[in-house]
């Protein structure tokens, strides 16, 4: 199953959902920041009852800012308190430098491969 949020202007977010070995992956490109933070939590929210195991792909990621960081603290929190997980994968180095900053890498596992996150 794939859905694509497109991008009016180039610094918008593409949003695709991808399926490995029954793990979500949401890959994003373009900028997160609070023009975004909606669609960004619908993507991030786990629709079939199951206890969510999200990788989130954020290679394509080029900038974010604090609504990405309240974005990613509540998914986790919802993850957690159903068994579940989330667990982020290919931050390029400004996005980051963003999460080592708040501490946010010591909550949520940081990959530098969604293959890597997929089979940590």
């Amino acid at each position: 199953m794939t859905d694509t949020h497109g991008a009016a202007r180039p610094s918008q977010l593409s949003i695709v959902h991808t399926a490995v070995d029954g793990i979500r992956v949401v890959t994003l490109r373009g900028e997160i920041d609070h023009t975004v933070k909606h669609e960004l939590s619908e993507a991030l929210e786990s629709s079939d009852g199951t206890p969510p195991r999200t990788v989130v792909d954020l290679s394509g990621v080029t900038f974010m800012d604090s609504s990405g960081i309240n974005i990613f603290v509540a998914a986790y929190k919802a993850a957690s308190e159903v068994q579940g997980w989330l667990r982020i994968a290919g931050a390029q180095e400004s996005v980051l430098r963003v999460l080592q900053l708040v501490g946010l890498d010591e909550v949520i596992h940081c990959h530098p491969t969604v293959e890597q996150a997929l089979t940590a």
